[in-house]
């Protein structure tokens, strides 16, 4: 087991909040996209770490922060009777739009995913996502409509998502390891 982290320690304290505020305002905002919340919610998280330093045994301060971001948005949400699958969607399109910036572990998940895609559909996702090839260009490419490219892709987009629903818990580690 590692060693408890010394949050009591003020120079520390303020060392993790120097280190970690940029990315987890970061993660709130995409989360949330309202900057007064988010700065809110990531204030509110080290305010808790501070109140309750005596008492926590972290080990892994970094995880440690992003799950009490995502917890504390959710908790925001729950209170405002707010549906968490919209925080759930936002994710799963972050995911879905930063593929080839996430995580090894997290990018094997997706291939799979991607694999089990009709082979036409697949192309289309990959030449739209991955080669930034316009919605015309895909059809002059294939020789199929602009309707039929739309199509394939909102249709590859919610196979992708439904895929995704098991990945939700791995939002912090994702948001985490991004250079914001």
């Amino acid at each position: 087991m590692l060693p408890k982290l010394p949050m009591k320690n003020p120079e520390i304290f303020e060392q993790t909040y120097t280190d970690y505020w940029q990315k987890l305002n970061a993660f709130s905002y995409t989360m949330t996209q309202d900057k007064d919340l988010a700065q809110n919610i990531v204030q509110d998280v080290f305010i808790d770490l501070w109140e309750r330093k005596d008492d926590l045994n972290i080990n892994a301060i970094e995880p440690y922060l992003f799950r009490a971001v995502k917890n504390q948005i959710f908790k925001h949400y729950q209170n405002n009777r707010f549906d968490k699958t919209i925080m759930e969607d936002k994710f799963e399109d972050y995911i879905i739009d930063n593929f080839s910036t996430i995580d090894p572990e997290v990018t094997d998940l997706l291939y799979s995913l991607l694999d089990k895609l009709p082979e036409k559909r697949k192309e289309v996702l990959l030449m739209y996502k991955f080669q930034d090839m316009s919605i015309d260009q895909i059809a002059d490419e294939l020789g199929i409509s602009k309707q039929t490219v739309k199509n394939q892709i909102s249709s590859a987009l919610k196979q992708l998502r439904e895929g995704l629903k098991d990945l939700v818990w791995l939002a912090p580690i994702v948001f985490f390891k991004q250079n914001f």
